[in-house]
């Protein structure tokens, strides 16, 4: 049947059981919205900056720290290696068995390049090498860039036993000999 309202009676009828059944009905209280994602913690941008620059630097050998000059002469000599084989190192008295010339290279690249060739070196079987690095001449700061990065990389690598700028017939301060440890 349909009632006044256009309805069904039985809608209506069904709906009044239902609440009869029911009951009385309380509204439930609103829940709070669950909470956001946390806001970002507050970053030093700035220090941040200027850490990578730092790092930078000291990567490529730049600053008032590492500060090798065109003509200073770089060693270094591990305690394992005796100081009458550092001096024979220094004098030129061990033949070269293979070369690395940088010239040109940016500091990036040159520090790949000096990676890449002491690890090739190590693996043939090569006791001393020659790494020509140029004596700074065309850098545009006032310190040799490749000479400092050429220093930095050699004092880091646990293959190199010792190394000292070339004698004066081998390149002088634009090169330097390497003595490497057997693999």
């Amino acid at each position: 049947m349909v009632g006044a309202g256009g309805k069904h009676d039985d809608e209506d009828d069904d709906a009044a059981l239902f609440r009869a059944a029911v009951g009385p009905v309380r509204e439930l209280p609103a829940t709070p919205a669950p909470p956001g994602r946390p806001r970002p913690r507050p970053r030093a941008r700035m220090a941040e900056r200027d850490e990578a620059q730092a790092r930078e630097d000291f990567r490529l050998g730049r600053g008032e720290a590492f500060a090798i000059e065109r003509g200073d002469v770089i060693s270094h000599r591990r305690e394992q290696v005796p100081p009458r084989t550092f001096r024979r190192l220094a004098q030129g008295l061990y033949a070269a068995q293979d070369e690395l010339d940088l010239h040109h290279a940016d500091a990036g690249t040159a520090e790949t390049l000096l990676r890449r060739f002491l690890a090739e070196a190590r693996d043939a079987g090569h006791g001393c090498v020659r790494v020509v690095h140029g004596k700074g001449i065309n850098s545009t700061d006032s310190l040799p860039v490749l000479k400092n990065v050429v220093d930095r990389v050699l004092r880091h690598r646990a293959d190199v036993l010792a190394f000292h700028s070339a004698p004066p017939t081998q390149g002088g301060t634009g090169a330097v000999l390497v003595l490497l440890a057997r693999r």
